[in-house]
């Protein structure tokens, strides 16, 4: 276990879920010798945890009652459908702390929290990192190395005045992102469900219909399938339920960017089924697209959203500082990532 830099260090981080996620999370905290510790409903899984070395609970009650004790940072890492019982449990059982979130879509998750009248306790966050598989079993250490990690900032733009403890609380979520390898970008909730829509959801929808078109093939369309279809399909290998969650509850942006790639779809059918079929028009605009994206990602691995950072923007703040909010609002439109001290 590594020393804490007391510049970075973290409160106590209470990890509610210890899936991939969230168990990849426990583990990096206390990889880098922070105070962390998690619930999970399912004993399996407690259990797992408790024999890798891990400090977990499966009583939700008794976690958040320590939470409470610690002034700890509460990390909601459970799927969409259970976040509402979970808030409410937060309430219940430890009505000071504050709360961030792993969900993959952000504004309902929002919509959620300020429902209850906890908008200066929470601040969103999603980190852009993950593999097909699920529980604890599939966390590992290094998970979220390079990854962005979505931070959110709505509420600073809602009130009339940030209140001192809410920026104090956007600077842990920041500092917690950093604790595990990501970098923190600051977008407001609306802008990140249109922005995974395309590049994160979609996908598991391209994968899922791409892998029942190869299964119609038979033996012999397995028996050819090479590189391009096992990464192409690789995420419908994704727990049904967790796509399910990710898709349903983002279905507003989805099918907006649904009709999109209808549209190119049925453009190239048009292309190839004339009298002399060609792909000129998608294999080359496809191509340049890649290009530009690959440019400015600099991506380097499959299972996270990783980026180069020569090619962010990089900017150091000041929570609670004169003028920081607008900050942000000016590193979001640059996809820039923030540094808090």
């Amino acid at each position: 276990m590594r020393r804490v830099n007391q510049s970075t260090r973290l409160k106590p981080v209470c990890i509610i879920g210890l899936g991939l996620i969230g168990g990849s999370m426990l583990r990096d905290l206390v990889a880098q010798g922070h105070t962390a510790y998690g619930y999970t409903h399912s004993r399996n899984g407690t259990r797992a945890a408790q024999r890798d070395g891990f400090d977990a609970s499966n009583s939700l009650v008794d976690v958040l009652q320590r939470a409470q004790a610690d002034d700890a940072l509460i990390v909601i890492a459970v799927p969409f459908d259970a976040v509402a019982e979970i808030l409410d449990a937060i309430q219940l059982h430890a009505p000071d702390c504050g709360i961030t979130d792993v969900v993959s879509v952000k504004k309902p998750v929002y919509e959620l929290v300020l429902a209850r009248g906890m908008g200066e306790r929470y601040v969103g966050g999603h980190p852009m990192a993950g593999t097909e598989h699920s529980g604890w079993v599939a966390s590992k250490e290094g998970l979220f190395s390079h990854a962005a990690w979505v931070v959110t900032y709505d509420y600073a733009l809602e009130v009339d005045r940030v209140p001192d403890c809410w920026s104090a609380l956007f600077a842990q979520v920041c500092k917690l992102a950093a604790a595990t390898g990501a970098e923190a970008v600051p977008v407001r909730v609306t802008p990140h469900d249109e922005a995974v829509a395309r590049v994160s959801h979609l996908p598991h929808v391209l994968a899922e219909s791409l892998a029942l078109v190869g299964d119609k093939g038979g033996t012999l369309a397995q028996s050819l399938a090479a590189g391009s279809f096992k990464s192409a399909t690789r995420v419908a290998g994704t727990d049904p339920a967790l796509v399910r969650n990710m898709c349903e509850t983002n279905a507003e942006s989805l099918v907006r960017v649904l009709d999109e790639y209808v549209e190119l779809l049925e453009t190239a059918r048009q292309d190839l089924s004339g009298p002399a079929p060609s792909m000129k028009q998608l294999s080359e605009n496809g191509h340049r697209a890649y290009t530009r994206m690959n440019a400015r990602s600099g991506a380097r691995r499959e299972s996270v959203s990783p980026i180069k950072i020569s090619s962010r923007p990089v900017m150091r703040l000041h929570p609670g500082a004169p003028g920081w909010v607008q900050q942000l609002k000016q590193i979001e439109s640059l996809g820039g990532r923030v540094e808090v001290f």
